[in-house]
């Protein structure tokens, strides 16, 4: 069958020029070159007017009009909430669950620890002596642990030395349940000592993620104090209920099996772990950075405040009290964590030291006029406010004045600071009330705050850090 030249292809140039789109007295002439219409670069070719004319199957008709492109969908608005905004980074949802679980124990086995010990052997001071044995073993390995972590990587150091932790924590379970000497108890506690700092390393990967946006570091520093606060808030509780509807060792079993989940989830996602620096030669220790000797005893005063206030309260009016205080405390950081922070972060620490004296002086006021618990209970609450700004603060002015590669052991070292203070503030207050009673015993906190305050302005040169 012959093709007639309507349906040849070269046919539909004067196809299109025969069936104008709009009539008008007169026509172009056909051999007239049509104008050129350039686009501009930064903007797409619009649609055009009139409908495009082809030929198919010998007959005349219009093509449609092509589908808008992606570029004309509007893209969807970043949320307004920081913190949403801030688990949006990829890869940031995946390691925060592991780090979680991983740290609900760091709330349990302590606890756990005291009232196996104690429940077995009838001895709250056998029990408080173990427990502080390793809680000076932990300040001796945790830095020298974190320095591995730095070298050679968070999955390589902290699954083995986790590995041992919970093998520390079983072997303090057997011990107790076969009646074993006391000298063993001393001993398997102190292997627990190489748990990882978790919550630093979480802290070494936001630092990670979020270089040279400080804004975003506040955020997630605020999170991870509040996350700190929320665990030691419901660590407790949680192994005081499975020690007591199970059987004694319950605590300390789950919280091993918790840890080494949590780091397992954790260390899994390699995405997001900061890269090992490799060093060329021999760096000096994070200690002998200038302002970091200030730093640490703002954190070991600030320490003193958390053990003198925990000891106190629960001599006064039970332990359950110490519940609000860190929920009190969780609130603020995170609320702190929401706001954006101003630049001098030397000023702010300062400001959250002296808010945190003014604060730790309601609680003694309260039980000086013999107040009932519910005012004393707000008054912990309003005393929580500022120790998370405070921690968050300090650990901002931490990571500013450590070396990228040393990270992790910097921040070890705060907290190996804080936790010493915890042991020296625990001490005092419950000197004080053995001693003077509940009510001069929460001039002990007030007095800790007081001092890191002095230490905070009388050290100036560590608001100067290598980071920003």
């Amino acid at each position: 069958m012959p093709i007639s030249p309507a349906a040849r292809p070269e046919s539909a140039p004067a196809a299109r020029r025969a069936v104008p789109s709009r009539p008008g007295p007169r026509a172009r002439p056909a051999t007239a070159p049509r104008p050129v219409l350039r686009s501009r670069p930064d903007r797409a070719p619009a649609p055009p007017a009139t409908p495009l004319l082809a030929v198919s199957g010998g007959q005349l008709v219009a093509a449609p009009r092509s589908a808008p492109t992606s570029g004309d969908r509007r893209r969807p608005r970043p949320s307004a909430n920081p913190y949403l905004r801030l688990l949006a980074t990829p890869g940031a949802r995946a390691f925060t669950a592991g780090n979680l679980i991983a740290r609900l124990p760091m709330g349990m086995l302590s606890v756990s620890a005291v009232i196996m010990i104690a429940g077995s052997r009838g001895s709250y001071a056998l029990a408080g002596a173990v427990t502080a044995t390793g809680l000076a073993a932990t300040a001796l390995v945790a830095p020298f642990t974190a320095r591995l972590v730095d070298r050679f990587g968070q999955a390589r150091v902290a699954v083995p030395a986790t590995a041992l932790a919970v093998l520390g924590s079983l072997a303090l379970v057997l011990c107790v349940h076969h009646d074993a000497p006391a000298w063993t108890l001393f001993a398997a506690y102190a292997a627990t000592a190489t748990t990882p700092n978790t919550g630093g390393m979480s802290r070494a990967r936001w630092a990670h993620l979020h270089r040279g946006d400080p804004a975003a570091l506040h955020t997630a520093n605020s999170f991870e104090q509040a996350a700190d606060e929320l665990c030691f808030m419901l660590g407790p509780v949680l192994a005081a209920t499975l020690c007591g509807a199970l059987f004694p060792e319950a605590g300390t079993l789950v919280g091993a099996v918790l840890l080494m989940t949590g780091v397992l989830v954790f260390t899994a996602q390699r995405a997001t772990e900061p890269p090992v620096t490799p060093r060329t030669k021999t760096v000096a220790s994070p200690l002998r950075t200038p302002g970091m000797p200030a730093l640490l005893a703002v954190f070991l005063a600030t320490g003193a405040v958390f053990g003198a206030l925990e000891v106190v309260s629960i001599a006064h009016a039970g332990g359950a009290i110490l519940a609000l205080q860190a929920a009190g405390s969780c609130a603020a950081g995170l609320l702190y964590g929401s706001l954006r922070p101003a630049r001098n972060a030397r000023l702010r620490l300062l400001v959250c030291l002296a808010s945190m004296t003014a604060l730790m002086s309601l609680p003694p006021l309260a039980a000086a006029a013999s107040a009932t618990l519910p005012v004393l209970t707000l008054c912990l609450l309003l005393a929580g406010a500022a120790t998370a700004p405070t921690m968050v603060t300090g650990m901002t002015l931490v990571q500013r004045a450590t070396r990228p590669e040393q990270l992790n052991e910097g921040m070890t070292l705060a907290v190996t600071a804080l936790l010493g203070g915890v042991a020296a503030g625990a001490a005092a207050g419950g000197w004080l009330v053995e001693h003077a009673g509940t009510a001069p015993g929460y001039t002990a906190p007030m007095a800790a705050a007081a001092l890191a305050l002095v230490v905070a302005a009388a050290g100036g040169g560590y608001g100067r850090g290598r980071r920003t």
